[in-house]
């Protein structure tokens, strides 16, 4: 086998440690990138928890004021104009129709 040149020797040698290196490291990297796709996917949800929260508070809001029979009428009189035995509804257009 022909002897080869020292200088050639520490290349060929280096390539080896980088490929291991690579080899060895490519895995670290993988495992950081999900990672990071994960912390991305956390805050998204955490998002998405913050606004569900909220509109789960406007709700517990509405179900505590239909629970009040006053209010229910008073929505019901308001939303679908139901009237007492003997009174009439008065509709009086908007300014600007």
């Amino acid at each position: 086998m022909p002897k080869l040149k020292p200088k050639l020797k520490k290349r060929i040698i280096s390539f080896l440690f980088l490929g291991a290196s690579v080899f060895l490291f490519k895995p670290v990297i993988d495992e950081v990138v999900d990672t990071i796709f994960l912390i991305q996917s956390i805050k998204e949800v955490e998002a998405e928890l913050a606004i569900l929260e909220a509109e789960n508070g406007n709700l517990q809001a509405q179900k505590t004021k239909l629970e009040d029979p006053e209010y229910v009428k008073s929505y019901a009189r308001a939303t679908y104009m139901l009237t007492k035995e003997g009174e009439q509804i008065y509709y009086l257009p908007k300014a600007d129709e």
